[in-house]
């Protein structure tokens, strides 16, 4: 569930393929995005993802990112901002099957998002995110993640989910009520008809399972 934590609260593959950099970048020198596949990314890129994540989200126990975090990020298409050869932000978006009012969805699920500490408030957030959000509305029928920072990604169409919440276990649907308000949800062109108050189910996986 490592989806905004790592942010200031106010934010939040070639140079911006398809966009244009803020101009609030100013003397950052040049800035590219790039959207990766995990397999396409060196070790070093790995290995320096990671690091940022980690400094990014802090020590504190509650809110630091850890190996079952970084676990959850991999295997999907990831989003990477660097300035001048240094990666400054980062999501990932892998693919997860929700049930929302007992109907399974394709679900791109965000996880991973974070700037640098120093890089904040300076726009890339809100340009990684506006990127993740336009690639989960082309790509899947919903977009989901876990956040306590909603306003950052109400902003670019987000809705809070206000339904209760499980995981689906093989023992059944085990009540998640921790997560309840806490799980926003994105809606695309091919998203069944939602109710934000209906129930609502994850899969299960190690770790946090939101």
């Amino acid at each position: 569930m490592q989806s905004g934590y790592g942010w200031s609260l106010a934010e939040g593959h070639v140079a911006f393929a398809g966009m244009r950099p803020p101009s609030r970048f100013g003397a950052n020198g040049p800035a590219r995005l790039r959207r990766l596949a995990t397999v396409d990314l060196t070790a070093a890129e790995l290995a320096a993802i990671r690091a940022m994540l980690v400094d990014a989200f802090g020590p504190d126990v509650d809110e630091a990112f850890g190996g079952g975090d970084w676990e959850h990020s991999l295997g999907g298409v990831h989003f990477v901002l660097d300035v001048d050869g240094e990666i400054v932000s980062h999501a990932s978006v892998v693919e997860r099957e929700l049930h929302v009012g007992g109907r399974a969805v394709r679900t791109g699920y965000v996880e991973a998002v974070a700037t640098a500490p120093e890089r904040q408030n300076l726009g890339f957030g809100t340009t990684v995110m506006s990127e993740v959000t336009a690639y989960i509305r082309e790509a899947f029928e919903l977009g989901a993640l876990g956040t306590g920072r909603h306003r950052f990604y109400e902003r670019l169409g987000w809705q809070t989910w206000i339904g209760p919440s499980s995981v689906r276990t093989p023992d059944g649907h085990r009540p998640t009520p921790d997560e309840d308000g806490s799980i926003l949800v994105l809606a695309t062109p091919t998203s069944p008809s939602l109710d934000l108050a209906a129930p609502i189910s994850c899969d299960w996986r190690p770790g946090d399972v939101w």
